[in-house]
């Protein structure tokens, strides 16, 4: 879509778009006012809790729930022959029941469900239930899960393998390219898988209607597909059912799957009759899960004389859990976007998601790409290194140029990649400083590239992707109903300051309406960083001709051209308060012009939507990956690491992404900063680790190691505005792709100051200081 049209304003007169404005739904999170799920409390509502598995891969023998039954103040259970249906977001993966059905895949997998009028009694309910469990081999790692002779965890499926997918892709000659390479290097290297701690747990509230249908309350950053997957379980039809998004305490990619919760919360409304709410607790979210896959890589580059990279092989084994959740895309998504920000002709990669009796991994921020990032950006210094030359040059040279493809069918429009790198270097000192600050300290340089959405729905159609519908009453109040999902990131923001820079008024005054299946019409959901291209792209579609209609009255009215029409005028002391709407001579007030256009042509009401355009069809198998643009981040890390103790200290990070256009400038620089500490946290302590049994080792916020302010670098953030033309008013994204860089540059800064490369993820002090000891006995430093 076209970003050039717009509304003509006054000089002088402000707009929201780029500046700094507060969120229009900043105050009520900022007072406590906004509702999250676990805040709701109904009428003769009631409170689930889940049995839990205590192995790792068992049958179930016997399951009797008689005695919690029996236990004064409980209402009902439910098990998993109630719930037999198998569901999933990708349709080609559906595994997972809500409760386990005569099997169990991984500790803390539910089993019961029992709900009670207090959540004490729930607790002292969900101990009493026997469950006798005849155990089986469990299956750990990504050896064993490679391994035929171990046993298979979906064992009724067509073709059983513990290989939920393996991708293979090739394009051009990569043995060519190697043949034709000065210089090859190779490496591999172990991802940690890591989960979100998000600050609210999944919770889901569920009320029986009198007319038969259900409304459900969900912690879902994704209500389309929780909607479709809920109803399909409850043997419902999708239009019995209400699903509205409430506040959510941020999501990040651990929210996008439809959860036991929800399933569980809607099947005992249904069957009790009376409301029904589940929040789990913080341990619970570890079992829950969804988080990064843990990932083993192998990597070969091969590069001329000059710098310009001539052939990539890479290889990918994730370590997926029990289910496959998103896995069916993480296994494209490791190799996809390899070849970008790079020129690269000859490139293959393979990948297998694995299944494992852990519990489900999925999307983390920066699905999929995140892992691969990491071995690229390490291998890219590695070789600048060899060959002599600045890493930022050998960077910025091999940088794909706008409005081309890459050799896997990718389209690419617009790219801030080479602005993006010479902010960073520039303002860190990168040239100057580095390899000059002295012993344990060093400067490390990484970039990267992200998607703006992905350009298939995950049911394939040619519906739109997203829809934002707009009303305008008499009263100049302006609604914006919407399916998108803000869980924290700004997007409600985003569509008010759209609407209302369109029609010259500010954002508050634009109500927005998000999230429920009964007033909003559809968007896909809070994944792969599409919201602003999408949702965005379809605010404008909406808001469009609904303010041509004003412009047509209002020049009717005042006799003037249509060209000559401002929004957005401000008040007059002889003709009123503004906004206002007309010419520098003439205007009537934003009330008169809802009026005047209503008179003309009727109600203002009008929907406007977003298709992604049909491209990326070149190659077969291309259905993950294509995206409609493309965003693009640099970073600079300072390090300190004291080789005594292997202490790692991350001093600062300058971080310069490419948004596209910079929609509004605090929401954007929060997300850039979110991504770096969540980036600094995967590169200093986070990992899920398990034990031998396969129970995680540390389910809790005080073991799982996240930073704090103590641990935080200062990160300074540059916005590069590359104006993509198919962006809304030229916008890309902001919400993951800064993360991806993050890990790779502190690796890189810590071999910068120790010689060391450190190849596993987190560089806790005992890694680095096995990597020191490593190099000495190498003869290193």
């Amino acid at each position: 879509m076209s970003s050039s049209a717009g509304p003509r304003f006054p000089d002088g007169v402000p707009s929201p778009i780029g500046s700094y404005g507060p969120k229009v739904d900043g105050k009520e999170r900022l007072t406590g006012q906004a509702q999250f799920v676990a805040d709701m409390k109904l009428p003769r509502m009631v409170h689930a809790k889940f049995v839990r598995s205590p192995h790792a891969h068992a049958r179930i023998v016997r399951l009797d729930l008689g005695p919690a039954l029996a236990i004064p103040g409980v209402v009902g259970a439910c098990v998993g022959e109630e719930l037999p249906k198998r569901y999933g977001v990708i349709p080609v993966a559906q595994d997972e029941t809500a409760l386990a059905l005569g099997k169990v895949r991984y500790i803390g997998e539910p089993v019961a469900c029992i709900a009670a009028l207090d959540e004490e009694t729930a607790h002292r309910a969900c101990a009493a239930v026997v469950v006798e469990y005849a155990t089986l081999p469990a299956v750990l790692d990504i050896d064993a899960a490679l391994d035929p002779s171990r046993p298979v965890l979906h064992d009724y499926a067509r073709k059983p393998s513990n290989i939920l997918r393996r991708v293979h892709q090739n394009y051009g000659d990569v043995d060519a390219g190697f043949a034709a390479a000065a210089l090859v290097v190779e490496g591999t290297f172990d991802y940690p898988g890591s989960t979100h701690a998000a600050l609210e747990s999944h919770a889901a509230l569920a009320r029986p209607e009198p007319d038969g249908r259900i409304t459900l309350w969900s912690s879902t950053q994704n209500p389309h597909y929780v909607h479709k997957d809920v109803a399909k379980v409850l043997g419902m039809r999708e239009q019995d059912l209400r699903l509205i998004k409430p506040a959510v305490g941020a999501g990040y990619g651990g929210k996008c799957d439809p959860f036991a919760t929800d399933i569980c919360a809607a099947h005992l409304a249904r069957k009790l009759g009376r409301p029904v709410r589940i929040v789990l607790e913080r341990e619970e979210v570890f079992y829950a899960h969804r988080g990064r896959h843990p990932t083993r890589m192998w990597l070969k580059m091969g590069f001329a004389a000059d710098g310009a990279i001539t052939a990539v092989d890479f290889k990918a084994w994730a370590d997926g859990g029990a289910y496959a959740s998103y896995g069916v895309v993480t296994s494209y998504y490791l190799g996809v976007f390899m070849p970008l920000p790079y020129k690269l002709d000859n490139y293959r990669f393979e990948s297998h998601r694995l299944y494992t009796n852990k519990p489900p991994c999925g999307p983390k921020r920066g699905h999929g790409a995140i892992q691969p990032r990491f071995a690229l950006e390490c291998l890219m210094d590695r070789a600048a290194g060899q060959l002599g030359l600045d890493p930022a040059t050998l960077r910025r040279q091999n940088t794909i140029d706008p409005d081309t493809e890459t050799c896997n069918g990718l389209r690419v429009t617009s790219v801030g990649m080479k602005a993006c790198i010479d902010a960073v270097v520039t303002a860190s000192g990168y040239h100057e400083r580095r390899g000059k600050l002295g012993p344990g300290r060093g400067l490390g340089l990484a970039v990267s590239a992200y998607m703006c959405g992905a350009l298939h729905p995950v049911y394939q159609n040619e519906l739109p992707h997203s829809t934002v519908s707009l009303k305008i009453d008499r009263s100049g109040e302006v609604t914006a109903f919407t399916g998108t999902a803000d869980i924290g990131q700004g997007s409600n923001h985003m569509v008010a300051a759209l609407v209302a820079h369109e029609l010259g008024l500010p954002p508050e005054d634009v109500h927005v309406v998000e999230a429920d299946t009964m007033l909003t019409p559809v968007d896909l959901g809070s994944y792969s960083s599409r919201v602003t291209f999408m949702a965005g792209n379809a605010a404008l579609a909406a808001v469009r001709p609904l303010r041509r209609r004003i412009v047509e009255a209002v020049a009717a009215k005042l006799g003037c051209s249509e060209d000559a029409v401002q929004f957005g005028r401000p008040g007059h002391p002889d003709r009123g308060e503004g906004p206002r709407v007309g010419t520098d001579t003439s205007d009537v007030s934003w009330v008169d012009a809802v009026w005047l256009a209503e008179e003309r042509s009727g109600p203002l009401v009008f929907a406007g939507g977003y298709t992604p355009p049909k491209i990326g069809s070149r190659f077969r198998r291309q259905s993950v990956g294509p995206s409609p643009a493309y965003s693009f981040t640099a970073q600079v890390a300072e390090v300190v690491v004291d080789e005594q103790t292997g202490e790692l200290r991350v001093e600062k990070v300058w971080v310069a992404h490419d948004a596209g256009r910079v929609l509004n400038r605090a929401i954007a620089e929060g997300q850039v900063e979110g991504c770096v500490y969540m980036g600094v946290g995967e590169a200093l302590s986070e990992e899920q680790r398990y034990l031998p049994s396969g129970l995680v080792r540390a389910p809790s916020l005080l073991e799982y190691k996240v930073p704090t302010v103590h641990e935080c670098p200062e990160v300074e953030v540059f916005l590069v505005e590359s104006h993509d033309p198919e962006g809304p008013l030229g916008a890309k994204e902001v919400g993951e792709g800064p993360q991806l860089s993050t890990v790779p540059a502190i690796a890189n800064a810590i071999f910068e100051a120790t010689g060391v490369w450190l190849a596993n993820p987190p560089f806790t002090p005992e890694r680095v200081l096995r990597g020191l000891d490593a190099a000495r006995r190498a003869g290193g430093r």
